[in-house]
């Protein structure tokens, strides 16, 4: 099978290459390792910018989505399908299909990860709250780092991978508070 001649995923220094090779300026941020936006918020004094929530879903017929949120959007799972136009209601992808293409663990899918969808399975969504040309901040395809990009170069970069994102509007509450 195909599969297992894929191309290895991509480390998280092989994609911070990459976004240099490419004129892609980052700052980069180690810390210890946040598996929730909850955890992530310890960390808000050394990351300036938008922060973001990542979920991968699929539909009924398999279609597989990532969705990039700003970190206190509300996302209805029992109804996000309509906003994206896919086939009956979401569910989240299993830790085997996170890892076969993203290349990448629970707790540290991000939008940058689609660099290793190699097959262009994956449809990427972009909430249009974290689409402000404001700078943004997304894992390196682990969880003990954060990179800050700014919009305008995440955009580049998810069109380079073939990943030109589906940009939707997901609530936000009024009072602020996460989801």
């Amino acid at each position: 099978m195909s599969q297992n001649i894929a191309a290895a995923p991509l480390t998280p220094e092989q994609l911070c290459a990459h976004l240099s090779a490419r004129g892609i300026a980052y700052v980069r941020v180690d810390h210890e390792a946040v598996f929730t936006v909850a955890e992530s918020q310890a960390l808000r004094g050394t990351l300036p910018g938008l922060h973001s929530k990542n979920l991968f879903v699929k539909d009924k017929k398999g279609r597989l989505f990532l969705v990039s949120a700003r970190e206190n959007a509300r996302i209805d799972l029992k109804r996000l399908h309509e906003t994206l136009g896919a086939s009956g209601r979401l569910s989240f992808c299993s830790a085997e299909a996170l890892m076969e293409k993203l290349g990448v663990t629970p707790g540290s899918v991000t939008a940058l990860a689609v660099i290793n969808d190699r097959q262009g399975a994956v449809t990427m969504v972009l909430d249009r709250n974290l689409a402000t040309g404001q700078p943004v901040n997304f894992h390196p395809l682990i969880n003990t780092a954060t990179l800050r990009l700014e919009l305008d170069d995440l955009l580049a970069f998810l069109r380079e991978t073939g990943h030109d994102p589906m940009i939707v509007d997901l609530p936000v509450p009024e009072d602020g508070q996460n989801a």
